[in-house]
């Protein structure tokens, strides 16, 4: 697999992503979600590759979300791919479990990709936040529907209104990551963590994830990640959503109206 914005390499039967635009903290645009869509459609297509690591370029972030800079000049003309944020927030078709291997910080769009694999490792220097309301925005690439699920909604919705940041530590004691290790060993754990669940069954893996993504549909994950979108289109309309864009490019404090 070649690509532009995004590094592949195969080990056994492990597929290592690394997101990589590490000029501007691994962030996200159009772009770099339809290069991630396709590496997910080639990954569950091959049946020689069983587990994937998704990590980021350099030391400092494993994604800062969504590339604002990007969508205040207008972003692209491509369309974007409809599995969602990095190719993951919406699709519920992939039966091959994706570990997150959080070397640094995950903001935003970063937080919900992680929130979309399947196993969490991160990095003692690992930080975590749902900052879009000070921008502006809104978790809408999941991370409503998936935080409150996972940690429970009263501490995610604390998360969410605030937008604050957590370290590691504190992302362990909610919920939110798996395990946390020193930073010059998390690749080799979370490789770890790959050749332990490839010693399982494959098919068996891929049915558990099968019975996983209906239950999400049942649970209506599906549901409410399509209403977040829908949300986010009219929120998109608002004054204080060019101005938390503007003021972000700009590196200003933002000035709300309130509509």
């Amino acid at each position: 697999m070649s690509y532009e914005f995004i590094k592949t390499e195969v080990k056994d039967n492990i597929l290592l992503v690394t997101m990589n635009r590490p000029e501007v903290y691994n962030a996200v645009h159009v772009e770099m979600h339809n290069e991630m869509a396709d590496c997910w459609d080639k990954f569950a297509a091959n049946q020689d590759l069983w587990v994937a690591v998704l990590t980021g370029a350099g030391d400092k972030a494993f994604t800062a979300g969504n590339d604002l800079k990007a969508t205040a000049q207008g972003g692209s003309k491509a369309k974007m791919t409809e599995t969602g944020f990095a190719g993951l927030s919406s699709r519920f078709d992939l039966e091959k479990p994706i570990i997150a291997a959080v070397n640094g910080f995950a903001m935003g769009g970063g937080f919900e990709t992680a929130l979309s694999c399947d196993i969490i490792l991160a990095s003692e220097n690992a930080k975590f936040a749902l900052p879009e309301v000070k921008v502006g925005f809104f978790a809408a690439a999941s991370g409503v529907p998936r935080l409150s699920r996972y940690i429970g909604r009263l501490a995610a919705q604390e998360m969410m209104l605030s937008g604050r940041t957590i370290g590691a530590g504190e992302a362990l004691e909610m919920g939110c990551v798996n395990e946390v290790h020193p930073h010059d060993q998390l690749m080799d754990k979370a490789m770890e963590k790959a050749q332990q669940l490839c010693t399982g069954s494959p098919s068996a893996i891929k049915a558990t994830k099968r019975v996983l993504n209906d239950l999400a549909k049942r649970d209506g994950m599906v549901e409410s990640i399509a209403y977040s979108r829908e949300v986010l289109k009219d929120l998109a309309l608002t004054e204080d959503f060019k101005e938390g864009v503007n003021a972000f490019v700009e590196k200003r404090a933002p000035k709300w109206v309130n509509k």
